[in-house]
């Protein structure tokens, strides 16, 4: 069943009424093994190029650190396209409002989602582990040190389920956090379920893409996540129509509300 809106995204979503079924769904109906693997980056490449929220956009990328155990993000992903391709569409569409808004970048990598939402007016903070922040602030330089750029961006370093930076958790909360290609092992998910739940207050709005490949991951991390979490999916129709990809899906997520306390 459809529903109209969540959290701060004013379009159409489909609410995630169990792990195993959206799963199940997603890997039956979509079929993301019978699509092509990275159709919108250019992974081989040492810089990848994107126009996006009104100007082009150019990354620099480290194909060569790909060949590292455990080192995802050196190279932009399908899924990191799409959502920020997502943000500039939804904001065109009056789907959401970011010009203002204090954002969270998680897993930032080369740092194109977090450069787009800054672009479209968000003061973000693009986050991942130490050894990755020397390439992602030469990219925020690149795309975002500029003085006609209606929002800011800045760099930390953010280890999941370590206690984040205390700036990072100043009242108010992030309005919004974002993700691209963050449900990957099934190891890091409890990681991932704690840093979520400690920068999420009652007005955060959790936008995540995620590469489908491997349906036990994303089933375990659906089955934490929803403990804490109302979870939605948006459907492609409600993507940027020309950077939609049946290898990625792209679930919105609010804190549930608190029960009242029985004492």
């Amino acid at each position: 069943m459809m529903g109209s809106g969540m959290g701060a995204y004013g379009g159409v979503v489909r609410p995630v009424e169990s792990a195993a079924g959206e799963t199940m769904l997603l890997w039956g109906l979509g079929q993301p093994e019978a699509h092509r693997n990275n159709a919108l980056v250019r992974q081989a490449a040492h810089a990848f190029e994107l126009d996006a929220c009104g100007r082009r956009l150019s990354l620099l990328q480290s194909p060569s650190s790909m060949s590292t155990p455990g080192v995802t993000g050196a190279v932009v992903w399908d899924s990191g396209v799409v959502l920020a391709k997502f943000l500039e569409h939804a904001v065109d569409s009056q789907r959401l409002l970011l010009r203002g808004t204090r954002a969270v970048d998680l897993g930032s990598g080369c740092g194109l989602v977090g450069c787009a939402a800054a672009l479209l007016g968000a003061h973000v903070v693009l986050t991942d582990l130490p050894d990755r922040l020397k390439l992602l602030r030469k990219n925020v330089a690149l795309n975002v040190d500029d003085p006609h750029v209606p929002g800011s961006a800045r760099v930390t370093e953010l280890v999941w389920g370590d206690d984040p930076h205390h700036e990072l958790l100043k009242e108010p909360l992030p309005d919004f956090v974002l993700g691209s290609d963050v449900i990957y092992n099934e190891e890091a998910v409890g990681d991932l379920q704690a840093t979520l739940n400690q920068l999420s207050g009652k007005h955060t709005t959790i936008l995540l893409a995620g590469e489908l490949r491997n349906d036990a991951v994303l089933e375990c991390f659906l089955e934490a996540a929803m403990e804490d979490f109302l979870i939605a999916c948006i459907e492609q129709d409600q993507w940027h129509p020309e950077f939609r990809s049946n290898r990625v899906a792209l679930f919105i997520l609010i804190k549930k509300p608190e029960k009242p306390s029985t004492d």
